[in-house]
């Protein structure tokens, strides 16, 4: 299911004992999955115009320095 993990550099910023670690993954199928705190109920509420959360998604939370980090993994593919 899962190829990768992008980022690490700030995966070891944010993991602590095993618990909040917020991660990008790429996955086998070329998408990527995000592992984060789960903010739906309080998302949906504060959604901008446009595109909503579908019932069959969510919305986490990524710490910036995860994502900034997966982002120098994107550039180098």
């Amino acid at each position: 299911m899962f190829v990768r993990r992008l980022g690490s550099a700030g995966e070891a910023l944010q993991c602590a004992y095993g618990n909040h670690c917020a991660q990008i993954l790429e996955m086998t199928d070329g998408h990527i999955a995000a592992v984060g705190e789960l903010i739906t109920e309080q998302a949906t509420k504060a959604m901008l115009p446009g595109p909503g959360v579908g019932p069959t998604e969510a919305v986490v939370k990524l710490p910036r320095s995860v994502f900034a980090a997966a982002c120098a993994d994107f550039r180098a593919t």
